[in-house]
């Protein structure tokens, strides 16, 4: 997205140095916040993309709007040097000088700057830290990522707005020229993505090539924009300028160099083939999921958890008279029952969408008895773009901008009807909405946690929360009427059990693309189409795909863990306002978020 994917989230972005102070250590609440703050404005001023992302992009930042990140090698090692005095910065911090949530912010932070800065000094490929190996991949680089940004993310109000939207098509030539620097850097090192991930980007990246400037996706999209703002000036020419002159010539190279690529790029599906390359693994397992499990661990739990999930499935088919042929093999069929299926036209699909709104509504009613506090910033339900369908998930959450302008996201993948049933639908919205991403985002960006809390993400709290929460909505009757829709949430977790499986099949064991695919394929009976997205989703973001599951499991394991210490004093409420009001953490941190729960209860 025209930026360091890693940036904000690891706390990597700086700039400038910051020698390590030889006085005595600070301390206190207020110079911890100052800290906090020193360390999110030098993020901000070297990531305008990142200032746009959390709708910080106007007064004293509305210059950042014109601009985009630093993608270039030069740009990475300084982000590198930057994460090393972060963290230098913080250790010369006295903790013990802090309580309460004040100390709970300094052992997030902690960690995210720590692991980060222990990877980044360890591989000298890719982005700044683990977890993303490749700069051009179907899932990676500003030709896939930068024109969803600039549509959705880059808002467009005033001539300004728009003035900043043309300056940035210029910024996203000059960013794909930095990528090709980087690239050849990482092909001299052995770095190239798989050969069916380059065949992706290649699609993606012709069609993007493919219309007249006047028609880009990059014109329109302004041009559409600056009409309904009705503003002056023809933007509709500025952009196809900027495209035709910068962009495409830009565009043009990448395209070129992917196809050198090809040239030299294997099958093998595994980040294990890198240098160094098991090693990457397990520091891309702590970046997504926070988890020092080793692969073989991994392997094992998603093995045990397709297993119960496979006979809770069973039970509840046959209640419905379904019995013949593996579990895989009647989730396949359902996937292909009529009844269950919205037609593959458009109408049909804005259908389905009005659809999953109601949903939303009718879980929406139920929030109160589950949660005390509830978020102020909506969410809508858009469907993925066309130009980005074929690559993209099945469904993600963007949340809302911090100035509450926009609201949360999210998104759902329309390219075939085929691919979201009826029956796996209503775990999707909860799992993306509420009371899942939003709920969990929006909640925290509207607490008083410092702002480097609300830009520091991690994957397996985050996912872990989504998925936790599409049990949520079992317990709550969501399902009560509806056998096919439970037997989608239980499919959707066995899914991310699934994951757990292939993940570190393909990264950890060595397993091919196709051995990945056909374990996916037989025991979710999903269509291969949709499969092929996933599997191949997983080999360029190794780790990514375990964070769900065990971020779930940690959930369940600390809400047993209190419900056993409190019993009759248990309340849910106030247990899914711990874990949401807090912030996202680490997988290891939720234990002493709950142990602070659980002590207030009893006092």
């Amino acid at each position: 997205m025209l930026n360091r994917r890693h940036a904000l989230k690891t706390g990597a972005a700086a700039v400038a140095m910051s020698a390590v102070p030889a006085f005595a250590a600070p301390g206190g609440a207020k110079a911890l916040d100052a800290l906090f703050d020193q360390f999110m404005k030098e993020s901000l001023d070297l990531s305008p993309v990142g200032v746009t992302a959390l709708g910080l992009d106007n007064g004293a930042r509305a210059y950042q709007k014109s601009l985009v990140d630093d993608a270039s090698l030069a740009g990475i090692a300084k982000l590198k040097a930057l994460q090393s005095s972060q963290l230098a910065r913080l250790k010369a911090f006295d903790r013990n000088s802090v309580s309460g949530q004040d100390q709970a912010n300094y052992d997030v932070v902690m960690y995210s700057f720590a692991t980060g800065d222990e990877a980044a000094k360890r591989f000298n490929y890719g982005p700044v830290s683990a977890g993303q190996p490749y700069i051009l991949s179907q899932l990676s680089g500003n030709a896939v990522n930068g024109p969803s940004f600039l549509d959705t993310q880059h808002t467009i109000e005033t001539k300004a707005d728009a003035d900043a939207y043309v300056a940035r098509l210029g910024g996203l030539a000059k960013s794909l020229d930095q990528e090709i620097e980087v690239t050849r850097h990482d092909i001299a090192l052995g770095v190239i993505a798989p050969d069916f991930a380059l065949a992706k980007l290649m699609l993606a990246m012709t069609k993007l090539r493919s219309p007249s400037p006047e028609a880009s996706p990059l014109t329109e999209s302004v041009v559409r924009r600056a009409k309904a703002a009705k503003l002056g000036g023809d933007y509709g020419a500025m952009a196809a300028r900027a495209v035709k002159d910068q962009v495409y010539p830009a565009l043009d190279r990448q395209i070129a160099l992917v196809k050198e690529m090809q040239k030299k790029a294997t099958h093998d599906a595994g980040v294990w083939k890198l240098p160094n390359g098991e090693q990457y693994y397990r520091d891309s397992l702590t970046y997504w999921a926070t988890t020092s499990m080793s692969p073989q661990e991994i392997h094992q739990t998603g093995l045990d958890i397709v297993k119960d999930h496979t006979a809770k499935i069973d039970a509840i088919m046959k209640t419905q008279g379904m019995t013949k042929g593996t579990v895989g093999e009647r989730l396949a069929a359902m996937y292909k029952d009529p009844k269950q299926l919205y037609a593959n036209t458009d109408a049909a699909k804005e259908q389905l969408i009005a659809d999953l709104n109601a949903k939303v509504k009718e879980v929406r009613a139920k929030l109160p008895k589950l949660f005390i506090t509830l978020p102020k910033a909506d969410v809508v339900i858009k469907r993925v773009p066309k130009n980005i369908e074929a690559s993209a998930p099945g469904g993600y959450y963007n949340g809302p901008s911090l100035d509450g302008k926009r609201p949360g996201i999210y998104w759902i993948n329309l390219r075939d009807a085929a691919e979201v049933p009826r029956w796996v639908l209503p775990t999707l919205t909860f799992h993306e909405a509420i009371p899942g991403h939003h709920m969990q985002i929006a909640i925290s960006q509207e607490t008083k946690l410092p702002l480097i809390r609300k830009a520091i993400g991690f994957s397996a709290y985050i996912e872990g929360w989504a998925l936790y929460a599409e049990e949520v909505a079992v317990e709550i009757g969501m399902y009560d009427n509806d056998p096919f829709g439970h037997i989608g949430q239980l499919h959707d977790s066995m899914f991310r059990g699934v994951r757990l499986v292939v993940d570190s099949g393909m990264h950890g064991l060595k397993w091919s693309r196709e051995k990945a695919l056909n374990y996916y394929t037989s025991t979710l009976g999903n269509p291969e189409t949709e499969a092929v997205t996933e599997i191949e989703r997983y080999c360029v973001w190794p780790g990514q795909a375990c964070s769900y599951m065990l971020g779930k499991l940690e959930f369940l394991k600390q809400r047993a863990r209190a419900q056993k210490a409190l019993g009759a004093k248990f309340d849910i409420r106030k247990y899914h306002d711990t874990m949401l009001v807090g912030g996202a953490v680490p997988l290891a941190l939720m234990g002493p978020m709950n142990d602070r729960y659980i002590a207030d209860a009893n006092s």
